[in-house]
């Protein structure tokens, strides 16, 4: 290493983050140390300093960060001081590009009050961040940010926040292209209006009756789950679209025409059928749909899914490629009358593949002629999937079913399989 030039030393140790590494570096030799100063990023993990007073950390991880000559990537998953946040991010705030802060373990008796600084206020030093990333927040009081303007990506997870919160967050980083809200409550409406967001994926938790207005004409990517009210703006493009309520009813969800959608995943335990409806009718282009719904109803009573027709349902998705079926939906087609428009004309023209989860053997000679109808009429088809899950055996019904479901993989072996 002695004859490689200085330029390359501090190019291989550049490609270093890991606090522990870097600082085990600076004790082989001057010249390492002082090609350390280099390094672009500091990675801090959970363990870094378990042994550790917090006073001691606090002062390593300072002097880390100081002694960068040009630190563009900084990540803090251990306890630390947020008091000592400030002159961190002080001391390299004209490089910084990336932050990633775990706040859950920070403990600051000066910053508990309701009167005291917020935690998060020292944030608004580095204005050249391009992505910011928060874990274990508390977000009761709006932090006193100006404008992140170059701020492209922004992940708050595991937050407590509350509606006028977030929206201020929010407003002052109006260029995200990437936003992400993960594993967070307290919410009740969240309303969100940003002109150049691509990608956004909202998880809120608890059973509550939560509302979202969202407005973005860029956007593409959209996954949320935990609300039961959902409106876009119809000036999207989107191209895959995720919808999930783990807990608690879906009432209602207007996303407006959807020509350009390519995925669509809609989940949850009980969804009216009017929200299902109106998606699936905007949905008329999807490529790539996941039913995995329960049951219908708008009141405390759990329904199952009402009559459809597959006829008519695959003629309104004429571009359908994978079609994953659970439960409740495979159930509704096949109800008494859903193959009743089955005709030699009809076909489903670009299904490949489809998923089947079978959870009941009520209805076993309908299921079977639907089975067996989307592998005559499917042009294209060349994987079935039968999922037999939870099926309770307590009648010998459910025997008799899964022998007929067998016979039926048997002889269309090359396209079907059990699992």
């Amino acid at each position: 290493m002695n004859a490689v030039p200085d330029a390359i030393v501090q190019h291989i140790l550049s490609l270093l983050s890991n606090a522990r590494d870097i600082a085990a570096c600076t004790c082989v030799s001057k010249r390492w140390k002082e090609a350390t100063r280099f390094i672009p990023s500091l990675y801090f993990p959970r363990n870094s300093f378990d042994a550790a007073p917090r006073a001691d950390a606090d002062a390593i991880i300072g002097r880390m960060i100081s002694s960068a000559f040009r630190l563009e990537e900084l990540v803090i998953y251990c306890p630390f001081s947020p008091s000592s946040l400030a002159s961190w991010l002080s001391s390299c705030s004209r490089s910084l590009r990336v932050l990633e802060l775990r706040m859950d373990g920070a403990v600051d008796k000066s910053v508990r009050g309701a009167d005291g600084p917020n935690r998060l206020d020292c944030i608004d030093v580095a204005k050249g961040l391009e992505a910011l990333k928060l874990w274990g927040v508390s977000m009761t009081r709006s932090p006193n940010w100006g404008s992140f303007q170059r701020l492209r990506t922004l992940e708050i997870i595991g937050a407590s926040l509350r509606d006028s919160v977030l929206k201020d967050a929010v407003h002052a980083c109006p260029n995200l292209t990437d936003l992400a809200l993960l594993g967070c409550d307290g919410a009740g409406s969240v309303s969100i209006e940003l002109e150049r967001l691509e990608k956004c994926r909202l998880d809120f938790l608890g059973p509550g009756n939560c509302s979202l207005l969202l407005s973005s004409p860029s956007l593409r990517i959209l996954e949320i789950q935990g609300f039961s009210w959902v409106r876009v703006s119809p000036n999207h493009c989107l191209r895959s679209l995720c919808i999930a309520k783990n807990t608690g009813r879906v009432y209602k969800v207007d996303v407006g025409k959807l020509p350009d959608l390519d995925y669509l995943s809609l989940r949850g335990v009980q969804w009216s059928w009017s929200a299902v409806h109106s998606v699936l009718q905007c949905a008329s282009e999807v490529k790539h749909l996941v039913m995995k719904i329960e049951f219908c109803g708008d009141f405390d009573t759990l329904q199952p899914f009402p009559e459809i027709d597959l006829v008519e349902f695959f003629n309104n998705h004429l571009k359908l490629h994978n079609f994953e079926i659970h439960g409740a939906m495979f159930a509704a087609l096949c109800q008494k009358n859903s193959l009743k428009n089955l005709d030699s004309r009809f076909v489903i023209p670009c299904l490949e593949e489809v998923l089947i989860t079978v959870r009941s053997p009520l209805n076993a000679e309908q299921k079977l002629n639907t089975l067996e109808s989307l592998v005559m009429y499917s042009a294209k088809l060349r994987h079935m999937v039968i999922r037999i899950s939870q099926m309770k055996n307590c009648h010998e019904s459910a025997d008799d079913f899964f022998e007929e479901i067998c016979k039926f993989k048997h002889m269309n072996y090359k396209i079907v399989r059990i699992e």
